[in-house]
């Protein structure tokens, strides 16, 4: 299925068995011992042994064949403009693409490539609240894409934020990309936003495209946005003394994205560490972008933190779902009753140097995509993007 006309509802019970792994997206338990999740209304009512959950009744049944199965991956940093369509690189289909790279939920860090994008205050909250109601309503591919944050001007008022909000606006789009740049400035627009329930996330690095700013650690931490948007740049990173800085001067997210510098990505993730701090890592791609749409971006991120980066693959997959939903207060991102059932199935790619999935991911190659699930309905197959795994998922 190639587009969703808007967010459909799972009817019966699905039954998913014979899971070889299961990774809960939980920092503190990433793996738990369990081979059945049981799924109905979009939502995981059961997980456990085969013998200990009521599969009975089962309108549809997935066999997993031995593969593991995860939370639906999260990229906490796009720029969507308008449906499945990117005007940065001219683009259609780019959502549908990464939902073949595991991605599920995808947060908007402003729609800033929109052609004509409207700069005064009136044009700006106009086309936030747009794009909240246009993604609520359309699911490209099923994906859910959490959009609508403007990007914040001079002149902007209380007010404003409180009209935002009453509008469905729950996001701000990076900081640093409009006019508001000085910290003092962004720390009173910022608060305003929280006070009415509206995250942020500010720039961070040198300026991405013509008309963003260089932010520095300074800046990042008078502001305190809720979220260190690509803290490893995008592209152009800070010095690693800065970064290093960020990570101990405030308990906001780490956010490493893909379109950005890696050994700063690496280093962010090692003071984390060091910190005892990895609850606070997230991860995005920044795309689409110059330098493209990474449909595996996010997989690709995985592998790099996980490999060169020495941490456990499992732990990499819980920043990548149950961190992200933690921080953003979504009802996705982890493996556990109550949950929306946004699943994908995975395997060690075959001829992989790894001994599984896990070994082969900190070894540094991508895992294959068997199936992925959004909301207890399959919406893509094996995937075309990643390489074949030694086992898929079959529905039977």
């Amino acid at each position: 299925m190639a587009f969703a006309a808007g967010p459909e509802k799972q009817t019966g019970k699905l039954v998913v068995r014979n899971i070889g792994l299961l990774l809960t997206g939980k920092l503190e338990a990433p793996i738990l011992d369990a081979d059945t999740l049981v799924i109905e209304g979009g939502r995981i009512t059961a997980v456990g042994k085969l013998a200990d959950c009521d599969t009975g009744h089962a309108t549809q049944i997935i066999d997993a064949h031995g593969c593991a199965v995860t939370p639906g991956l999260i990229d906490s940093h796009v720029h969507p403009v308008l449906g499945d369509w990117t005007p940065r690189q001219n683009q259609f289909g780019w959502v549908e693409s990464s939902l073949n790279g595991g991605v599920t939920t995808m947060i908007s860090a402003g729609e800033a490539h929109w052609p004509g994008r409207p700069r005064d205050i009136i044009g700006l909250k106009a086309l936030a609240i747009t794009a909240q109601r246009s993604f609520a309503n359309f699911r490209p591919a099923g994906v859910k894409l959490l959009a609508g944050a403007p990007l914040i001007e001079r002149g902007m008022v209380e007010s404003d934020f409180a009209e935002l909000a009453a509008g469905g606006v729950t996001l701000l789009g990076e900081v640093g990309l409009g006019t508001v740049k000085a910290g003092y400035e962004a720390k009173e627009m910022v608060a305003w936003a929280r006070k009415y329930g509206i995250q942020s996330t500010i720039h961070t690095g040198g300026p991405s495209v013509p008309g963003s700013g260089y932010i520095d650690a300074d800046t990042v931490l008078e502001a305190d946005a809720d979220i260190i948007g690509h803290i490893n740049g995008g592209h152009t990173a800070l010095p690693l003394s800065q970064i290093r800085c960020l990570c101990e001067g405030c308990g906001r997210g780490i956010e490493i994205v893909h379109n950005g510098n890696e050994l700063a990505g690496l280093a962010a993730l090692r003071f984390a560490k060091e910190l005892g701090q990895l609850e606070r890592v997230i991860l995005g791609t920044d795309s689409p972008a110059g330098s493209g749409v990474q449909p595996l971006g996010i997989l690709r991120m995985i592998a790099l933190l996980s490999s060169v980066g020495d941490t456990p693959a499992e732990t990499m997959i819980a920043c990548a779902t149950g961190n992200t939903a933690r921080m953003r207060k979504l009802d996705c991102g982890i493996i556990e009753p109550g949950r929306a059932a946004d699943l994908v199935f995975m395997d060690r790619a075959q001829h992989s140097a790894g001994t599984d999935i896990l070994d082969s991911i900190q070894k540094g190659d991508l895992p294959g995509i068997g199936m992925v699930v959004i909301d207890g309905i399959v919406r893509c197959g094996r995937s075309r993007n990643t390489p074949p795994a030694d086992r898929v998922p079959e529905l039977v």
